[in-house]
């Protein structure tokens, strides 16, 4: 069964898209990290849920 990790950022309505896709960017290019869910509210905040698999090493000796 595959295990991931999450990771949760939040994004005031004064944040404009492009700074938003370069965080996004930067997470997923250095953390390895994949979008999972975006949600926008009513005030303009948006929640944004980042996924990683989380790889167990086994003892082989």
């Amino acid at each position: 069964m595959v295990e991931y990790e999450y990771r949760e950022l939040k994004f005031s309505r004064d944040v404009s898209r492009a700074d938003i896709r370069k965080t996004l960017a930067d997470h997923a290019e250095y953390g390895h990290w994949e979008l999972h869910r975006t949600r926008i509210y009513l005030g303009g905040v948006q929640r944004t849920w980042l996924r990683r698999r989380v790889i167990r090493a086994t003892r082989t000796a």
